[in-house]
């Protein structure tokens, strides 16, 4: 846990220098891998009906408020997290060391126990002493101005926080994403990569301060974009969670059974391409998104207050 990037009393261990005066090699390696998100998210979305979308992925930066933001809203999530990363991490040792690696569609080894899980995956295979257990992870926060309603979008914070420092406690490669629409007319579709498994930098938990409540939702878009990055991932399972409060809204006509049709679409393409996807939501159209995710997906956070402990516990049992 010592790479978790906290002490041992579970206060944030954070740079003291301005990210401002960073050297310029830096920063241009910074611009070089923005352009290189902008250039993948267009060409993902270039077939689809969002193709003449005009799209901005931004990388936000940090600076020392969100430094103290974060650690006040981390210090009363940390127990928890260590708590279930604690339980898990012996678990993550055991199957590393594990003669065999289960779970799989084929192999030498038949598992009479996983047949009740109906995923084909029956057969485990001798695994080399040095590979992992394989789970990479996509987070999408939706943010539409109604998130800063209700306290959810606190919520939301509180749970990316939690399901981040889980995923680096546990060296889970992660994709955090927050979205939103029509900023202006140049830009129509805004992405926010707060972190990414392509550069991991140990100051994305305090990129993750900037997320805020701002437009419109197109969220066929969004997921269409994340889930393409996950499915081209060398991992093994593929999670990529939805955190949102409503139902798909953008300009002109993105809204109603069109928008609907293209997140189903969306997520059938996608879950044939091994992507797993859960929806949590925390705002007043839960029937709609239960309607477009299917009861399977879909997670009713009720209580605001046990989202944070309830996605990290979920991401736990695909380990």
């Amino acid at each position: 846990m010592e790479g978790s990037g906290f002490g041992d009393n579970a206060s944030p261990k954070y740079h003291q220098t301005n990210p401002e005066s960073r050297a310029e090699d830096a920063q241009q390696k910074d611009r070089d891998f923005r352009k290189k998100l902008n250039q993948v998210a267009r060409e993902i979305v270039s077939d689809s009906i969002h193709k003449h979308i005009k799209l901005i992925v931004h990388r936000p930066d940090y600076d020392q408020e969100n430094q103290q933001e974060y650690a006040a809203l981390c210090k009363e999530l940390m127990p928890i997290v260590r708590e279930i990363a604690r339980k898990t991490l012996p678990l993550l040792e055991h199957e590393i060391s594990s003669e065999f690696a289960r779970n799989h569609y084929y192999g030498s080894k038949f598992q009479a126990d996983s047949v009740a899980y109906r995923d084909y995956r029956h057969f485990a295979k001798k695994r080399p002493p040095t590979e992992s257990p394989s789970l990479v992870v996509g987070l999408r926060v939706d943010e539409s101005a109604s998130m800063s309603a209700f306290g959810r979008l606190e919520a939301a914070k509180r749970a990316v926080i939690a399901v981040y420092e889980f995923c680096q406690m546990c060296n889970i490669p992660i994709l955090i994403y927050g979205d939103t629409a029509d900023v202006s007319k140049l830009e129509q579709m805004s992405i926010f990569a707060y972190a990414d498994f392509d550069k991991m930098d140990s100051a994305d938990r305090f990129r993750l301060m900037r997320i805020r409540a701002r437009s419109n939702n197109r969220d066929g878009m969004a997921l269409r974009i994340m889930a393409e990055r996950l499915a081209v991932s060398p991992q093994q399972t593929k999670l990529l969670i939805s955190i949102s409060d409503g139902q798909p809204k953008a300009m002109d006509d993105y809204t109603g059974s069109y928008a609907m049709k293209d997140m189903r679409q969306t997520i059938e393409e996608y879950e044939r391409k091994g992507i797993t996807f859960l929806a949590a939501a925390i705002g007043q159209d839960k029937d709609v998104i239960s309607e477009i995710y299917g009861d399977e997906r879909f997670l009713d956070i009720t209580n605001l207050h046990e989202l944070p402990a309830k996605l990290v516990r979920i991401i736990a049992r695909y380990l």
